[in-house]
């Protein structure tokens, strides 16, 4: 997918950013009966119905909807594959309430070309928030971190059945995992599936349950992963770690572990992109005379010269003192904000002192 192509999904649907899950929804349906397939049958209306399709689906999932708002279409391409897109998404509720008929196979073949969906079916991604300090953002480290995730049962091979015994075919959707319906509307017959109730979408019934996995084929584990943190890495920036989420309990097809980078506050600096703050005080003869200061930097101390008739407030820029550019070459800026301490408590002599400057500068 080409996200430079593709138009704001809140203005395919027709809702502002702050809609809710209702409001979008309802854009959708809206949208669904003026763009089905089944009802329209001009050469745009496919498109049409692919694109508010994509729209609903980012926008009716929080995950997803959270990651457009943030880093926009390259967002979703770059985190998920077409068919993760649609995956999860309440297609089957709408359609049936507006009266179309309802098949993955179909809905999914419209999308990307006849491929089977179960064929690309992947385990349920893992999430996870990873703090590091701006020492380590900045040199780029490698960190060991303990993921929960579900994996293939050993006992049984994946099986979920008993070693020694085999599951067997399912009887009521005979090892398709799907339960076909024909209903009659006038003279049309509407094709309808769905999940199996009798073997849960499997295909195959397990009559001696493995007693490790409880039948289910898997197991929960934590599994420890290296991660490569590249300089430069800022609040927010996410990893993916392709195959290392969950597994699919049909396919055994892992999903993938997205890694979200965050920043521990630091002592001295505060961070804006490239660059960084540094927020300091002086004295006002400090100010007044001129002075030079010592300036902590990532890479040890550094002087920094104070002109004389310094205001409160001045930010001085230490070119190549910030943050390493993310996959690009050079650093941010060091910016230091110089403020003036104004004495709270003074003797008389300092007061007296103070009196007669100021009659001086009248």
């Amino acid at each position: 997918m080409n996200s430079t192509k593709k138009k704001d999904y809140y203005e395919i649907l027709g809702v502002p950013r702050n809609a809710t899950k209702e409001q979008i929804k309802e854009a959708y349906r809206r949208l669904v009966m003026q763009y089905h397939p089944d009802r329209n049958k001009s050469p745009e209306a496919e498109e049409k119905f692919k694109e508010i399709s994509e729209a609903y689906a980012v926008l009716s999932d929080d995950e997803k909807r959270a990651q457009y708002d943030q880093f926009g279409h390259a967002g979703i391409d770059e985190r998920y594959t077409a068919e993760d897109i649609f995956r999860g998404a309440d297609f089957e509720t709408i359609f049936r309430d507006l009266g179309f008929g309802f098949d993955f196979d179909d809905l999914f073949s419209r999308f990307f070309g006849g491929r089977h969906i179960y064929e690309e079916a992947r385990g349920r991604d893992i999430s996870m928030t990873l703090t590091i300090t701006l020492e380590e953002a900045a040199s780029g480290t490698t960190k060991e971190i303990q993921v929960p995730k579900t994996e293939k049962c050993k006992a049984c091979d994946g099986s979920g059945a008993r070693r020694g015994t085999s599951p067997t075919v399912c009887p009521r959707c005979q090892g398709s995992g799907q339960v076909q319906y024909v209903r009659r509307m006038g003279f049309t017959q509407i094709f309808t599936a769905t999940t199996c109730d009798r073997c849960g979408g499997r295909g195959s019934i397990i009559e001696n349950p493995c007693h490790e996995c409880r039948g289910t084929g898997l197991v929960e584990v934590y599994r420890k992963i290296r991660v490569s943190i590249p300089a430069g890495a800022d609040e927010g920036f996410t990893l993916r770690l392709r195959g290392e989420g969950d597994i699919h309990p049909q396919t055994k097809k892992p999903g993938d572990l997205f890694l979200t980078i965050s920043i521990a506050p630091h002592k001295y600096f505060k961070r804006e992109g490239d660059d960084l703050i540094f927020e300091t005080y002086i004295s006002f003869p400090q100010a007044a005379l001129g002075t030079e200061i010592a300036v902590p930097t990532l890479d040890g101390h550094t002087w920094l010269k104070i002109p004389p008739g310094t205001q409160s407030g001045t930010v001085f820029r230490l070119r190549g003192k910030g943050m390493p550019r993310l996959n690009k070459y050079g650093r941010g800026d060091l910016l230091v904000k110089v403020n003036i301490k104004v004495p709270t408590k003074l003797s008389e002599r300092q007061k007296a002192l103070l009196r007669e400057f100021e009659k001086e500068l009248e």
